[in-house]
């Protein structure tokens, strides 16, 4: 099962990938990232972490993963993290840029 749109979902599972899907295009913007769906149109930008979470994405990583290595990268608390990374997928998700859940790859 895959999620597009996380509005129903009240439960990110930490061993669920998140899959960049296909019909974009992303650009470094010195430290930020911009993500274009080109099919909508829409353009997306992420700070430096949200960009950091994304290349961590594009590398395959668990959610769990992603949240351990910027938890060590930023020195930040794992809880905070975790919120941020939920409000990412999420927003990311309503944008059709991602898919998220188990088994992805």
């Amino acid at each position: 099962m895959t999620h597009n749109n996380l509005d129903a979902i009240a439960v990110i599972d930490l061993t669920w990938r998140v899959k960049c899907k296909d019909g974009q295009m992303a650009a470094d913007l010195g430290g930020e990232l911009a993500i274009v769906n080109l099919k909508s149109g829409v353009y997306y930008g992420l700070n430096e972490v949200g960009a950091r979470m994304w290349n961590l994405f594009q590398e395959g990583r668990t959610l769990r993963e992603v949240r351990d290595q910027i938890t060590a990268e930023y020195t930040v608390e794992e809880a905070r993290v975790e919120r941020d990374l939920t409000k990412l997928i999420s927003e990311l998700a309503q944008h059709d840029l991602i898919e998220l859940g188990p088994g992805i790859s």
